[in-house]
């Protein structure tokens, strides 16, 4: 499956479980959902995922963790803020540059509209 098929069934899970909880609560009671959704959709996935950063010869083993990486292809990161600030945009596009992914998703479930809290981030797709 495709990174945009993927994009497709995880964003109509974020869909989902903003329609049942609302935004409020914290990232964490929304990641474990979110990975409850992934199952049920039949899609392999992995929590707080450790990405390595290389530096010349140097490797910091566990420089970020990503929230979720679903099937190897799309990397999400959730939160729950009042605001998207830029930052967390970069840091998206530098856990895809470090991982080689192509597709990055940055849920804020903390909307009205789940649709106003999703953000794409594409590294070379």
């Amino acid at each position: 499956m495709d990174e945009n098929k993927l994009s497709a069934i995880i964003v109509d899970c974020c869909y989902r479980i903003h329609v049942k909880l609302g935004p409020g609560l914290l990232e964490s009671v929304y990641e474990e959902v979110l990975c409850y959704e992934l199952l049920q959709a039949g899609l392999q996935y992995k929590r707080q995922s450790g990405i390595p950063v290389y530096y010349d010869e140097l490797i910091l083993e566990l420089g970020f963790r990503a929230d979720i990486i679903v099937e190897n292809k799309v990397i999400i990161e959730i939160k729950s803020v009042e605001s998207l600030v830029p930052v967390y945009k970069k840091q998206l596009l530098t856990y895809l540059k470090l991982t080689g992914l192509k597709l990055g998703l940055l849920v804020n479930f903390n909307e009205a509209l789940i649709k106003e809290g999703i953000v794409r981030i594409v590294n070379n797709l």
